[in-house]
């Protein structure tokens, strides 16, 4: 056996993905690389590890018991890098953290000096749905995860992060009143909501409730990219937040449509079990987050403010 740790890394993810393609965009690889080590990993077994059916590729059993392995010797390695650094009076380890999708506008900003003070961090920062976010909470996969709303029957503690706006917003063809239109305007268009589960939806459908509002719901989308593309495309409107459509705003291809008693207001949640232990990593961070929140905020979202 002459495999290498990179061959193991690679093997792992694609398990992990059951795709060469997202193991490719994941470890910042080209395809073609990616399938050069996998065939070259395959090649030191008799048994094979992946079969493609179709223009699908499954990992066989005896590929999943290998993954099991390559998992164990990898975070052996890890273990004996974060020891080295340790020994030399660096902080080191893994900060493992998992976002909801739109969340992705926001977490990088509070990483990127903490990760720049600290090399000796290794980053697994999961960008997923919120029902994946919720179960990797519940399982304690993760140091922290990033929420809008707070997940139901799951005792957590967090930290406030900075305020989630979301503003009704259509393409930038038409032309709207300056006037805020009242709430009875939502009545008269198609919207375009995001799947069940998701903390804008949540909010969206909290409002229309209270606002006791009859909704025509044109369609359902499973992220907030495909939501944005829809409006754009002129297939409907929706309440979106802002965080996530500042670059259209500003070159035109969406527009905020003036509502009374908008935005719509949630918060960004920093938030993790409820007597969870933490590692000197994850305490580190969260101390950093105490620190330096409200100059992040200033420095990095200046802009929002301005809506």
């Amino acid at each position: 056996m002459n495999y290498t740790l990179h061959q193991l890394q690679v093997f792992l993810k694609v398990t992990q993905t059951e795709s060469i393609t997202k193991a490719a965009e994941e470890l910042f690889l080209t395809q073609p690389a990616v399938s050069i080590q996998l065939k070259n990993f395959q090649e030191q077994f008799d048994i094979p590890l992946t079969e493609v059916v179709g223009r699908k590729l499954y990992v066989t059993d005896f590929g999943k018991e290998i993954a099991v392995a390559a998992e164990r010797i990898l975070n052996e390695v890890y273990a004996i890098n974060y020891k080295t650094m340790a020994y030399k009076g660096q902080l080191s380890g893994r900060l493992k953290i998992s976002v909801v999708s739109t969340g992705k506008y926001v977490m990088p900003y509070f990483l990127t000096n903490f990760m720049s003070r600290h090399e000796g961090i290794e980053l697994l920062l999961d960008v997923t749905n919120k029902s994946r976010v919720i179960e990797s909470l519940e399982k304690n996969e993760v140091d922290f995860s990033l929420v809008s709303v707070l997940p139901a029957n799951l005792h957590t503690e967090g930290i406030s992060l900075m305020k989630n706006k979301l503003y009704l917003v259509a393409n930038g063809q038409k032309k709207f009143n300056k006037r805020p239109y009242d709430v009875g305007f939502f009545e008269t268009i198609p919207l375009i909501f995001r799947e069940v589960g998701s903390g804008t939806r949540y909010v969206m459908e909290q409002f229309f409730e209270a606002s006791h509002l009859q909704i025509k719901k044109k369609m359902e989308l499973t992220s907030n990219e495909a939501v944005k593309q829809a409006v754009i495309a002129g297939l409907g409107y929706s309440v979106m937040p802002l965080i996530g459509i500042k670059n259209e705003l500003q070159n035109g291809d969406l527009q905020i449509i003036p509502m009374q008693n908008f935005p719509l207001i949630s918060e960004w949640q920093l938030v993790w079990v409820r007597g969870k232990s933490f590692s000197p990593v994850a305490k580190a961070f969260m101390t950093y987050i105490q620190q330096y929140k409200a100059q992040i905020i200033q420095d990095r979202f200046g802009w929002y403010e301005e809506y």
